[in-house]
């Protein structure tokens, strides 16, 4: 049960975190994430959220709606308007949770996931900007210059991670086993 778990205090404060890793690291290395024509997107609380659905085991951590507040968190604080993330946030996150149950847990399979999680929420966020005029880029220049590295630093990122917030997992967790 998540209330009596540690959960309760490690999920939103690890949320928190990445929040703020999120811009800071972009500031930080702005010019290497903004290199033009390249353009790298760091996606820190979307894979936070994502941790979440793979290692909450039987928990059940409410992850759709800290993925709304997380999107509407970063709408705001990085747009300063309400917009996509506020949606693609939790419809990715139960997307990733669904897939997570029909492949036997590795890391293997997360990756894929997860890989496979993040390119559809920059798509599908590329795509609503163009629909609107946000954006005039083309499809083959945003899958070479924003998806790609956006995945590269991701995938890093998920690499990086992946082993020691699954031991912060299996530590929090520990109690109820």
């Amino acid at each position: 049960m998540y209330r009596l778990s540690r959960l309760r205090f490690l999920f939103p404060l690890g949320l928190f975190i990445c929040f703020f890793l999120d811009g800071s690291l972009s500031k930080i290395f702005a010019n290497q994430f903004f290199s033009y024509p390249y353009l790298m997107v760091s996606q820190l609380v979307f894979l936070w959220l994502i941790f979440g659905a793979f290692f909450e085991e039987d928990i059940q951590i409410p992850l759709t709606g800290f993925a709304v507040a997380a999107g509407i968190c970063a709408d705001l604080y990085y747009s300063g308007i309400l917009g996509l993330f506020m949606f693609l946030y939790p419809a990715i996150v139960m997307f990733a949770r669904a897939l997570n149950r029909y492949y036997t847990p590795s890391f293997l399979s997360h990756i894929l996931i997860f890989f496979v999680s993040i390119a559809l929420l920059e798509l599908l966020n590329y795509w609503a900007y163009y629909l609107v005029g946000v954006t005039r880029v083309g499809l083959a220049g945003f899958l070479l210059d924003t998806l790609g590295p956006t995945l590269a630093l991701n995938l890093v990122y998920f690499i990086l991670l992946y082993w020691p917030v699954h031991r912060l997992y299996q530590r929090a967790l520990g109690e109820q086993h």
